[in-house]
């Protein structure tokens, strides 16, 4: 007969797979590590080499001539460290999946994605609305909140502390909407400062 020890045991391993089967739990705390260093390096690329760090809302006649040329460049730059940032998860998320011998695209993961993609659409949308009404002011902060929103939506789906990530995200954006001037500090404080912090703190939590 199984004695306590054995049910527990037991007990144990069907909470694993019920978490499993509901939670997407391959998430790697290094790619949060190097979203953050990416973030980092692309704020001090676009504030010592293309000049970007809008003071106001407007994009005003003042700043048009010293910003504008290199506009373009910044677009480039934020998209090119949006797809670094996704394609090294992925490359994290596989590695991990694949060391613990579990599946990546479960019914989990797919539940993440179409939960984290409305709130993302809706705020790139919004954000090349402002970007064509030239209110660069707002982009930073913008692409926090909804960032916090997205995170804060797909918690339910994985770690705790992505909510926890998530609404850090929505405060910082929501500071960077009333300190315009400091809108891009906030922004590397929260893609790139507490990206690492996140990322270094899931990997000692549940990856050593």
């Amino acid at each position: 007969m199984k004695n306590e020890t054995d049910y527990l045991q037991d007990i144990g391993e069907i909470r694993n797979l019920m978490e499993r089967s509901s939670k997407f739990i391959s998430l790697s705390g290094w790619a949060g590590i190097f979203a953050g260093i990416y973030a980092l390096v692309g704020v001090y690329v676009a504030i010592t080499y293309l000049h970007f760090n809008p003071q106001s809302l407007y994009l005003e006649q003042g700043e048009a001539q010293n910003i504008s040329s290199n506009f373009l460049s910044v677009v480039l730059l934020a998209l090119a460290i949006f797809l670094l940032a996704i394609t090294t998860a992925i490359y994290f998320t596989r590695q991990r999946a694949k060391k613990k011998e579990e599946i990546l695209w479960t019914p989990a993961a797919r539940r993440l994605m179409a939960e984290v993609s409305l709130p993302l659409i809706i705020g790139g949308v919004l954000l090349l609305i402002c970007l064509s009404k030239g209110l660069i002011g707002f982009l930073a902060p913008l692409s926090l909140l909804f960032y916090g929103i997205a995170l804060f939506t797909i918690s339910k789906f994985t770690y705790i502390e992505v909510r926890v990530l998530g609404l850090i995200e929505i405060v910082l954006g929501l500071a960077g909407a009333y300190f315009v001037n400091w809108g891009v500090l906030f922004w590397a404080i929260g893609f790139g400062v507490v990206h690492i912090v996140y990322g270094i703190y899931v990997y000692f939590k549940y990856e050593r």
